[in-house]
């Protein structure tokens, strides 16, 4: 018997701004190209280092601590933690 493939979760298109909070206190802008209850993907603006852990705050307010999942190039997979 095959194991039951699990079904990706409904991501919404995006395209809108947000800020990447480090521990340090300094922010970076980033571009949400798609986020989902559990995550998103985002392209961070400019040459920071994103480190793997941190937090988003997103367009509407929320803040989410966020944990980089995977990198390809400047975009990142992040999962969403707490």
């Amino acid at each position: 018997m095959k194991p039951k493939k699990q079904q990706r979760e409904v991501r919404r298109i995006r395209h809108q701004s947000a800020r990447i909070a480090l521990n340090d206190m300094s922010t970076a802008q980033c571009e949400v190209m798609d986020i989902s209850k559990r995550g998103a993907k985002i392209v961070p603006d400019g040459t920071l280092v994103i480190p793997a852990r941190f937090e988003l705050a997103l367009f509407h307010g929320d803040r989410k601590a966020c944990e980089v999942v995977w990198r390809r190039g400047r975009m990142l997979g992040i999962k969403f933690v707490r």
